[in-house]
Parts: C-alpha cells; sequence; structure tokens
C-alpha cells in the first residue's frame, strides 16, 4: 500500500511540474501573451498544477510531514501514538462550555487525594 500511494504522489508531482512547464512554454513561445486564448490556456494550465499539487501536500500534512509555520505542535508520546482527542463539553441546549466552566469540572473530575 505504500509503494502504490509514493508512486500516485509521484505521479501527482510529475503531472503539477508538467503543467507548470506547459504554461511556461504557452507564455515564452505564444506570440501576444494577453489575448484571450493565450491566457485561458495559461490559467488552465496552472489550475490544474494546483490541483495535481494539492495532493500530496494534504497528504503529507495528514501525516504530519509538512512543517506548517506559527502553529503550535501537539505533544506527541514518545511510542508515536497520537492521544485520543476529548469531546467538546457541552451543556443541555448542545452549546459549548466557557473555558471557567471547563477548568471546574476538570477539577471536579480530578481524582481526590486521600489524606
Amino acid at each position: 500500500m505504500k509503494n502504490e500511494l509514493r508512486f500516485l504522489m509521484l505521479l501527482c508531482y510529475v503531472a503539477a511540474l508538467l503543467f507548470i512547464a506547459f504554461a511556461v512554454l504557452n507564455a515564452i513561445f505564444a506570440g501576444q501573451l494577453l489575448t484571450t486564448d493565450n491566457l485561458f490556456i495559461t490559467m488552465v494550465c496552472l489550475v490544474m498544477a494546483v490541483v495535481f499539487a494539492a495532493i500530496p501536500i494534504l497528504q503529507m500534512k495528514e501525516e504530519g510531514r509538512l512543517p506548517i509555520p506559527f502553529r503550535k505542535r501537539l505533544a506527541r508520546p514518545q511510542d508515536g501514538k497520537l492521544p485520543a482527542p476529548s469531546a467538546p463539553l457541552l451543556d443541555a441546549k448542545g452549546r459549548a462550555v466557557p473555558p471557567d466552566v471547563r477548568a471546574m469540572v476538570a477539577q471536579m473530575r480530578a481524582p481526590k487525594r486521600e489524606e
């Protein structure tokens, strides 16, 4: 499964690069760049390049291999497993509970120490 995924990601990269190359070649060899036909071909090629490049980028983001600037990283355990996300605390009407109430509920749920 991993090899097939790598092959598909490679195909996506190659397709994106080919579309970008075709857009650049169209810009270089076109007589007039700002005609409707040339702008249409260039934009279609660039949109297709973005579509093919988005798939590997999203896959890398999902696997955690793509660094996202200005984003706090969650502390990961040493064994590589992610902690189970806790369900959001909701009130009786289904609304999110304010942070101060969440803190009080967390204190009440904490195990009591015997003295």
